[in-house]
């Protein structure tokens, strides 16, 4: 066929959307869908009416049939139970079966009933003891299921009528068992007599009760007894107290079938966190306390720790939180425990377990008045630190029972308990035990919750100097040490992630204790007795404290600082317990490496060093001077890192930037000083006191005027005023001023007691005045700030003042050293201090005035014991040294950071700070400054003059020396790190262009502004000794130059 029509088909296209039909079909499928869901709900509905129907006629039933059979119960036994007799408690009797089934607590009849039952019980085993057969006939074991059932029935009928009527019996919940007119003691003493220990169907009760959570009842029982005042101060046993005894005996004791008791209903969880559970049943905790008993609960809170179970009931109310309750209760009755000679390691380590695991939730513990007076003497400042969150406020009471419990006498028990099988001599090739390292576990743990909880003062002091933590500890880590090998900590313990290395545990309880307990020792013991810790043993300690600190600060932080996060954030934020505690520990152990700094700076025991960390180098060192970089925040943290001279260049390049934005090297200086040389202090004060704090950092020119008021020749380029700020320094300490005080250190005299602020040469230390307030700060420290060395050495205590440190005990000699003497003495005293009649008070002689001050509230009425006599030096120390001080110490810090940034300074510790200040007390190195030194005008390093003059100048005394740098370059003192960064460099030029008899005659002049020596070329060595000597000596200002 051929095609015809069109060559395409036209397609259709419907224009009003989905068609009606697929509209319909969805519209049914909903309406399906919603009457479906009408029909099941209408089912559950009425199933539910049914059940209601169901449940309320029953219950209708059971009332009607509980009425019947109490009728019937009353026609046959009376009312009160007058019919009853010794039968009726027998096997074939239904009159306890009966009973049981219509018994109501809340009946007032059936109340009444039960209260004559028991009567009659006590009444029948008073004529008869035997209750068994009281209760089974002649043989038990015949109908031992239904004696069982009707002694556990008519136990937790007793105990459950008691809970349901608490509320107004709450005035008799606490009698005693001779007061059996009062129900509760009635029906309770009637519980003591069916689950004594000696009956046959003892642990079935007793496992019974605890099914029906009884120890809850029990709880809510004390709680409603508490609100009463009745019996509670009377010194028998309670009946309530008595039935917990035997059923938590019984618990505890061996044989117990109670073992798969849901722990949220235990007596651990329901009784233990009742709050001073102890004052209210002291009969009990005397039970509890035996290891026997106390063992088994102690262990089971630490089966649940380890599952993380939340078994605690809810808080009575926020000031009293269950786990606080139990904490308190737990500590009061640990102390009684590790009393005892039968207490165990095992109960030691579970209650350490128990106590590190309820510490970690509880708040920061305030310290009370007495004790926060102390607490700068204590100095632990460095642990006080870090955790942020909400506050929550105990009360004070229970903040107080937590505190007492862990006193002096409960941390040298525990550690007694703990280390008491640990050998304390050194097996370095012996790695640690597993008994050893579950001790140190257990005792770190505990301590290091301890030390961020309660308060430092009541603690430290303890475990510093009655107990052996420190050696034990000290063993443990050296021979993890020397064996390279830190065990984990056992698994209850390790509340820390598991990657956590072994040995940051003993470090956060080490570094406190040990740094705590040399803030008391004296030379003598530390250098020469080498106690606590031979010299040896601490240049192990320091490599160990340095390898631990530098993986904290700059190993660990690496990962972070990879991820991208500032270094800044990462050492100030740490979050989760592994930073929080790296970081804690960190501080500690930067403290304590510190204070080992200072007693080797003291007297050297080992190389300086051995405090450098090995990976420091010039890359370190270059980011170490820009703010954000981990190399920044180690200098801040741990600047002993980092080598001296490292950070001596640091601080001088800080010094050259801070000068640069002043403007301090510009032509035109702003601000000239003319300066009378015999009214140099004067003349300095009136016009740096005019200054500001811009201008005390900017450029100043000075202008020498002599005795005859003419202006001195020299042209100030820098030389005229390092000349002038080494004469200003020198006649501001002078003592002729009024302005310090010099005593000799070491000396055998005896010091007045001043309320002054000393330094020292010999130690110097200014009296209260606007000199010292001002002139004297701002000169000392321009100098220091313009890289000047002046000859002043400061007390080692005052400079600890500059970085805003406390002193301590070891300071005090440089201050007072008859006071020390006296202290040390008290301290070794063999005898009975008590009877030396002293008191926490101090005299202080003011102007010839004495007064008494007391060191702590109410101090005149506490006397020195053998106890506290380590606070009382602390507290004597502290208040020697850092409270009469106070006032003239804030005034030269005050001039002090007008001029320099604390940063810089914290960067050195005190004895870097006096070479910082001072420069070497050494000799002129003649040697580094001829190797140093520039030639001119046909001068050169073989020049026969240039050879004579090294000879003549190496031959001069030290105070020659001096005087001859002085001559040259403005300051008796070279630079810090030696002669190459003297700028510019040292410079001799020749004087005369001929070696004439008139150019001989001439004296050598310089130009200290360029460090320069203009020298004529004499003839002889001693033509020359003799010229340069008039010069240096003959003190004739600038004229010369």
């Amino acid at each position: 066929m051929f095609f015809t029509g069109e060559s395409t088909t036209r397609k259709r296209v419907d224009l009003g959307g989905r068609s009606s039909k697929e509209r319909d079909t969805q519209k049914l499928i909903e309406q399906t869908r919603l009457e479906r869901n009408r029909r099941l709900l209408l089912r559950q509905q009425n199933s539910a009416a049914i059940k209601i129907q169901k449940y309320f006629r029953g219950r209708k039933v059971v009332g009607v049939e509980h009425s019947k059979l109490r009728e019937q119960f009353y026609e046959t036994y009376g009312e009160y139970c007058e019919n009853v007799n010794r039968h009726c408690f027998g096997p074939d009797s239904g009159f306890l079966r009966q009973l049981f089934f219509f018994f109501n607590a809340q009946n007032d009849g059936d109340f009444a009933t039960l209260e004559a039952t028991c009567q009659w019980l006590q009444h029948l085993l008073q004529n008869n003891g035997d209750i068994v057969s009281l209760f089974a006939g002649g043989d038990y074991s015949s109908c031992r299921a239904l004696v069982d059932y009707k002694v556990k029935k008519l136990v937790f009928a007793c105990i459950e009528a008691i809970h349901q009527n608490r509320n107004r019996l709450k005035d008799q919940l606490l009698a005693t068992k001779d007061l059996t007119s009062m129900a509760p003691a009635l029906l309770l003493e009637t519980v003591v007599l069916l689950i004594n220990p000696q009956l046959p169907w003892a642990s079935k009760v007793v496992v019974y009760l605890l099914q029906r959570n009884a120890f809850h009842l029990f709880r809510e029982i004390v709680l409603t007894a508490k609100e009463s005042d009745a019996f509670r101060f009377i010194a028998e046993i309670s009946s309530l107290e008595h039935v917990l005894m035997l059923i938590v005996y019984h618990i505890g004791g061996e044989p117990c079938i109670c073992s798969s008791v849901d722990p949220k209903w235990s007596f651990s969880s329901q009784i233990l966190t009742l709050p001073f559970l102890w004052q209210l049943f002291p009969y009990l905790k005397k039970g509890f306390a035996n290891p026997a008993v106390s063992q088994h609960y102690i262990h089971q809170m630490v089966s649940g720790m380890q599952d993380h179970m939340n078994v605690l009931p809810d808080d009575i109310s926020l000031e009293f939180p269950s786990y606080a309750c139990l904490l308190g209760n737990i500590l009061e009755v640990a102390g009684v425990t590790f009393s005892r000679p039968d207490c165990s390691f095992e109960m030691a380590t579970d209650v350490a377990a128990v106590a590190t695991f309820l510490l970690e939730a509880l708040p920061p513990v305030k310290s009370s008045s007495r004790e926060s007076t102390g607490r700068s003497a204590v100095g632990e400042d460095d642990m006080a630190a870090g955790d942020t969150g909400m506050e929550i406020t105990l009360n004070g009471d229970l903040e107080q029972q937590i505190i007492n419990a862990i006193d002096s006498r409960f941390l040298l028990q525990l550690t007694n308990a703990l280390f008491g099988g640990i050998s304390l001599v050194s097996q370095s090739h012996k790695e640690p035990d597993d008994k050893e390292v579950a001790a140190v576990g257990a005792a770190c743990a505990f301590l290091h919750v301890a030390f961020k909880t309660l308060p430092l003062e009541r603690i430290m002091t303890v475990l510093a100097y009655r107990t052996e933590l420190i050696p034990v500890l000290w063993n443990f880590m050296e021979r993890s040490h020397k064996n390279k090998k830190w065990s984990s900590l056992p698994v209850h313990l390790a509340y820390l992630s598991g990657d956590a290395p072994g040995w940051l545990l003993p470090l956060a309880v080490f570094c406190p204790v040990y740094k705590h307990m040399l803030m008391i020792v004296d030379n003598e013991e530390f250098y020469e007795r080498e106690k606590p810790l031979s010299l040896k043993d601490i240049r192990c300690l320091i490599v160990i404290l340095r390898q631990a600190l530098w993986q904290l600060l700059w190993v660990n932080p690496m990962m972070h600082s990879n991820k991208g996060k500032s270094v800044a954030h990462i050492f100030v934020h740490k979050k989760g317990p592994l930073d929080v505690i790296e970081n804690k520990v960190s501080t500690a152990v930067s403290g304590l490496l510190s204070q080992l700094q200072d007693w080797n700076n003291r007297r050297q025991f080992t190389s300086p060093g051995d405090f450098h960390a090995e990976d420091v180098n010039d890359l370190f060192i270059s980011q170490a001077v820009i703010e954000g970089t981990r190399a920044y925040e180690i200098l801040k943290q741990a600047p002993f890192l980092v080598p001296f001279t490292s950070r001596v260049r640091i601080f001088s390049q800080q010094l050259t930037n801070v000068r640069q934005r002043q403007g301090s090297h510009g032509v035109v200086p702003r601000n000239r000083f003319r300066i009378r040389r015999h009214h140099i202090l004067e003349d300095a004060y009136n016009q740096m006191s005019a200054l500001s704090e811009e201008d005390l950092r900017g450029l100043i020119r000075v202008t020498f005027v002599n005795e005859f008021g003419v202006e001195e020749a020299g042209i100030d380029g820098g030389g005229i005023f390092k000349d002038f700020m080494e004469n200003i320094t020198r006649a501001a300490f002078d003592v002729q001023y009024g302005l310090f005080k010099v005593i000799t250190y070491p000396t055998t005299c005896i010091c007045d007691f001043h309320l002054f602020l000393f330094l020292s040469i010999r130690y110097s230390y200014p009296l209260d005045g606007e000199y010292s307030r001002a002139s004297v700060v701002m000169k000392e420290w321009k100098a220091m700030f313009e890289g000047i060395l002046v000859d002043i050495p400061f007390a080692t205590f005052f400079l600890s003042k500059l970085k805003q440190k406390y002193n301590y005990l070891n300071d005090l000699p440089s201050l007072d050293p008859e006071l020390y003497r006296h202290l040390i003495f008290l301290k070794h005293y063999k005898g009975n201090i008590s009877e030396l009649e002293l008191y926490f008070v101090i005299v202080n002689n003011e102007y010839g005035e004495q007064t008494e001050e007391e060191l702590l509230p109410g101090g005149k009425d506490i006397r020195v014991t053998n106890e506290n006599v380590i606070t009382f030096i602390h507290l004597v120390s502290n208040h020697r040294l850092n409270f009469q001080i106070r006032q003239q110490s804030s005034y030269f810090l005050r001039g002090f950071q007008q001029l320099m940034q604390k940063d810089w300074i914290d960067m050195f510790n005190e004895h870097e700070l006096q070479l910082l200040i001072s420069g070497s007390l050494e000799s002129l190195d003649v040697d580094d400054l001829r190797s140093h030194t520039n030639y001119s005008g046909g001068y050169h390093a073989e020049h026969y003059v240039i050879e004579i003059f090294w000879e003549v100048l190496k031959s001069f005394s030290l105070e020659n020396q001096k005087k001859f740098l002085k001559f040259v370059t403005g300051c008796s003192r070279g630079p810090l790190l030696g002669f190459r960064y003297l700028e510019p460099l040292f410079c001799i030029q020749r004087a005369a262009g001929i070696a004439s008899d008139e150019a001989l005659d001439r004296l050598p002049t310089s130009a200290t502004c360029m460090n320069l020596l203009k020298l004529p070329p004499y003839r002889s060595k001693e033509q020359l000794e003799t010229k340069l000597l008039y010069a240096i000596n003959a003190d004739a200002g600038f004229d010369l130059s």
